[in-house]
């Protein structure tokens, strides 16, 4: 398995999914610059925390128009994992390949620290290797996670069962205690937390690991079948 890690003006996380992928997994991985025209080798694309662009405008409202998102929206169509973290997924609202927005934090304040997440939605690429409703530590660090959506679209992620992580406590305000969400289709997500922050005992918790062994683990099945067929 062949992971991008996209960098843009001001990424700072992007040295840390790249180690979580090396160590947690070991699998290929990638630094991919924001000028790029070419995915195709990739099967999951991480686009990383950060301030990108110097969070100038919206955060992310800039990365948005990056030559690379071309790649990662026909990648998404395509049905290859996309990973947007804190920035990341920022980004990826920007680019309307997820519903909603992440606007400032409640308190209007930076907030870093360890968070306990309730696993909403086991059943992911990302999330195959937790429980259902099972609670997790991963870090956070960002003054703009409070992800917000309209009434209409909030129904839909309930019914769709795209609210993949929410708060044990609520840092931000999220509207429903949300951290994560996915799409439709399941193969894109985007959190505030950092799971590549905690693939290591040492970091304080390896919870965070195992995203990126389900992930591993969603591909190799997904070529197997196709293998059978």
């Amino acid at each position: 398995m062949k992971f991008a890690v996209l960098v843009f003006p001001g990424s700072n996380c992007d040295i840390d999914c790249y180690k979580a992928v090396e160590d947690a997994i070991g699998q290929e991985v990638d630094y991919v610059w924001h000028t790029a025209t070419d995915l195709s080798a990739y099967d999951c694309i991480l686009v990383p925390g950060g301030f990108s662009y110097g969070d100038y405008l919206r955060c992310g409202a800039i990365s948005r128009f990056a030559p690379v998102m071309n790649e990662v929206a026909k990648a998404a169509k395509q049905g290859k994992y996309i990973l947007g973290i804190c920035n990341g997924f920022q980004i990826l609202t920007e680019a309307g390949l997820l519903p909603g927005a992440l606007i400032r934090n409640m308190s209007l304040k930076f907030r870093c620290h360890d968070t306990v997440l309730k696993v909403a939605n086991a059943d992911t690429p990302f999330t195959r290797d937790y429980a259902p409703g099972e609670e997790i530590v991963i870090p956070i660090a960002h003054g703009e996670g409070n992800y917000y959506c309209d009434e209409e679209t909030l129904a839909s992620l309930q019914a769709n069962n795209q609210i993949v992580f929410t708060y044990g406590s609520n840092p931000n305000g999220s509207l429903g205690d949300i951290a994560g969400i996915c799409n439709e289709g399941g193969n894109v997500v985007g959190m505030m937390p950092h799971p590549e922050r905690a693939v290591d005992s040492l970091l304080g918790s390896e919870d965070g690991k195992r995203m990126f062994t389900s992930i591993l683990k969603a591909w190799r099945d997904r070529h197997d079948a196709a293998a059978i067929r």
